[in-house]
């Protein structure tokens, strides 16, 4: 199999990032925890069984429930 060279490669990569910039947009990277990880999972299951129950678990999601916009979901 025939690959481009590198330069080329390059050159494909910063002709789409200058195309997304002249749209508006801005590439911006980040780190997330990984959702997939066991060590997450127990981590989140902890916090949830912390707050289950709580006043505030109940104040927090009555406000979420208050405030969203659901106009344009789609059931």
């Amino acid at each position: 199999m025939n690959r481009p060279p590198k330069k080329a490669e390059f050159d494909k990569f910063r002709r789409y990032r200058e195309t997304r910039k002249a749209r508006g947009l801005r590439l911006l990277r980040i780190w997330v925890p990984d959702t997939r990880s066991a060590a997450f999972r127990r981590k989140a299951k902890r916090q949830a069984a912390l707050l289950r129950g709580a006043p505030e678990e109940e104040e927090t999601l009555a406000f979420i429930e208050r405030h969203m916009d659901t106009t344009d979901w789609i059931s």
